[in-house]
């Protein structure tokens, strides 16, 4: 049976969407079998991220209702041939989804996949929910700013008192990815440190992803980021955060400010 992850945030633009595909990418290449979901009905990026918008025949919404079959839907990554990809619709809005629909689909994918992870719409609106919904853990995404940071411990509050385990008297384990963390900003006060994000937040910490132009550039070519002969600091970090989901006991090394020639320079004549 699949463990179900849920990879949200309060707030958009944090990395959600990168998130997804880097860790079930990570996943994969261990040799599990992995999908990952757009819950993000109208605003699809997923496809995009993973490289396959030109192979997206039918979508999440389709399957719900019942104009097509699940096989028919998943999109099966010619990179990683254990990695599936079901996307969102761009065309439907978000009342198509319904908890019901989402719910079969969940249990067939439990069937048949190791790993289930659910790519949400920043918010609390009914997309959102319907993709932690159903989750066994979650991967909570946030930036080290203060705004992003006070809507995560709003989504906290939201896994804690509207998703089925917690329903059901459960406990829903969380973990906190810090995303986009420039370590001189946070020297110079600019942005929190990791500290003062964990100290606000009180889960346990997932990884430190740095910030880092090899982000970008593997979303514009729809390359996951840890798909890569030569991965960089950030990859790195998101397979370690993979790891870590899989049990392995993995230090986190915060990201330490970068050094330039005239502070080496200014230090030597000193």
């Amino acid at each position: 049976m699949a463990k179900v992850i849920v990879v949200t945030s309060g707030k958009g633009g944090v990395g959600k969407t990168t998130t997804t595909a880097a860790i079930g990418a990570a996943l994969a290449q261990t040799g599990q079998k992995v999908v990952v979901i757009d819950f993000d009905v109208g605003l699809r990026n997923l496809d995009l991220v993973m490289g396959v918008e030109r192979r997206v025949v039918f979508d999440f919404v389709n399957v719900i209702q019942g104009e097509a079959t699940l096989s028919q839907a998943l999109i099966q990554d010619k990179r990683l041939p254990n990695l599936s990809i079901l996307a969102a619709s761009q065309t439907r809005d978000k009342d198509a989804l319904t908890q019901e629909g989402v719910g079969k689909i969940i249990e067939e994918l439990r069937e048949k996949f190791d790993w289930i992870v659910c790519d949400s719409p920043a918010g609390i609106e009914k997309g959102a929910k319907l993709a932690m919904h159903f989750a066994d853990q979650a991967i909570v995404v946030t930036n080290p700013e203060v705004s992003s940071v006070r809507d995560s411990d709003r989504i906290i509050g939201v896994l804690d008192s509207t998703t089925e385990i917690s329903v059901n008297g459960g406990k829903m384990e969380k973990f906190l990815l810090i995303t986009r963390y420039d370590p001189n900003r946070a020297a110079r006060g600019d942005m929190l440190n990791t500290d003062d994000v964990l100290d606000i937040l009180s889960i346990p910490l997932l990884g430190i992803i740095p910030e880092s132009p090899e982000i970008l550039k593997a979303s514009n070519v729809g390359a996951p980021i840890t798909i890569s002969d030569n991965p960089s600091a950030a990859a790195q970090a998101y397979i370690a955060a993979a790891k870590r989901l899989q049990g392995e006991d993995i230090a986190i090394n915060i990201p330490t400010e970068r050094k330039g020639f005239f502070d080496w320079l200014f230090k030597r004549s000193h």
